[in-house]
């Protein structure tokens, strides 16, 4: 018989209004972290965090206007492993829904350039401030270990071992300088997912500094995480985070080879995106995948040529999925075919040589040029040649 594999589904927790914003030119105001926050709940992630309370009243205020109109969704706090951290995030948030996230020092080289303080007042710390917390009556409490992908096996397992004990039921393993390869991440997290075994959550956290962050968050999937923390778009901390829309892409077209499914509402993602990116004054992406201006666009003759039979030839990918549409454009490395399916849009027959001149004309000679949208190309075509004389057809 052939053995019964499961299909996990993926929790989705998303850090785009915490970890997102901190990135230089992202910051949102109360009310644009709430709209947000309504639109990623929409989208179907598990979680929102909505900022770090105790950092300052804007992030204060915005986990209270969350805390209160998420339906669905929990929401996040962020905290350091301090107790006063805590209690503003339960002022701001109060105890209902609430994921309290706490972050641990994980590594040697944090420990002593950045606390000055050593492994056991570090795991102390981690004791205390979630014992604190479930004692408030927090029943979500989560333990991001910072800079996981750097510290050594005995310090991570105390750490993890100490909060478990202490209440805390998620362990986060952040690669907080995008360090790791995705084997090297992978078996970061089977470690951990031995340490805590389910119904402990063991979350990924991954940035994006050697362009590895879904990879890397791919690969902690397969090893046993649970929930990947994503930012929409993926912007965040330096290179940024692990982008929602490229996992949920990814799981969409390969959850079942992968045994991993996802629930997020693909089609509202590219929405919600540019809402994003107009509240932050981000400038459009040409290339970046689902979200970019030309992720689903060519110029390329070769590519256009089989598109125009058949899609599927350049297109693994599909824009609708995803609320974008397909675009052809007219550069100077298209060829002779996209040239001939806009005559027959437009029902003008032209003979080879006049084929030729147009595609010297419109095409050859653009050295240098911009691509142009297929219908500017057209407008002009059918002003230049209807307006010649050149024999027209009605379009089939």
């Amino acid at each position: 018989m052939e053995p019964v594999t499961t299909v996990r589904r993926v929790r989705f927790f998303d850090t785009t209004l915490r970890d997102g914003e901190q990135a230089p030119g992202n910051a949102m105001t109360p009310d644009q972290k709430l709209h947000m926050a309504l639109r990623l709940e929409a989208l179907g992630v598990d979680c929102v965090e909505a900022g770090f309370p105790a950092s300052s009243p804007s992030d204060f205020e915005a986990t209270r206007h969350i805390s209160r109109n998420l339906s669905r969704a929990r929401f996040a706090t962020f905290s350091r492993t301090s107790r006063q951290d805590v209690d503003v995030a339960v002022e701001a948030g109060g105890v209902n829904n609430h994921e309290v996230q706490m972050v641990a020092t994980g590594s040697d080289i944090h420990l002593r350039h950045k606390r000055g303080i050593g492994r056991q007042q570090a795991i102390a710390e981690v004791t205390d401030t979630v014992a604190h917390a479930s004692a408030l009556g927090i029943h979500h409490i989560s333990v991001g270990i910072e800079d996981a992908s750097r510290g050594e096996d005995d310090l991570l397992h105390a750490l993890t071992e100490s909060a478990l004990e202490a209440g805390a039921d998620c362990i986060i393993l952040a690669d907080t300088t995008g360090c790791m390869t995705p084997d090297e991440y992978g078996e970061l997290v089977a470690k951990v997912r031995r340490w805590a075994p389910p119904p402990v959550r063991v979350s990924t956290h991954c940035h994006d500094d050697f362009g590895l962050s879904l990879a890397n968050a791919l690969a902690g999937l397969l090893a046993g995480a649970d929930e990947v923390q994503v930012t929409l778009g993926g912007i965040g901390e330096r290179a940024g985070n692990t982008p929602l829309e490229e996992l949920a892409a990814l799981l969409a077209y390969k959850g079942e080879t992968l045994c991993l499914r996802t629930t997020i509402e693909l089609t509202s993602m590219y929405e919600t995106y540019t809402v994003l990116r107009k509240m932050i004054n981000l400038e459009e992406p040409r290339n970046k995948p689902i979200f970019g201006r030309y992720a689903f666009g060519t110029a390329a003759g070769i590519h256009q040529q089989g598109m125009l039979s058949n899609p599927a030839t350049y297109e693994f990918v599909e824009p609708a999925r995803f609320g974008r549409q397909r675009s052809l454009l007219v550069g100077r490395h298209s060829g002779r075919a996209i040239l001939r399916h806009l005559l027959q849009e437009i029902g003008v027959e032209v003979d080879e040589e006049q084929l030729n001149a147009l595609y010297q004309r419109h095409i050859a000679d653009r050295v240098g040029s911009d691509s142009e949208d297929l219908a500017a190309v057209r407008r002009r075509l059918q002003g230049e040649l209807l307006s010649s004389g050149t024999t027209t057809r009605t379009p089939a």
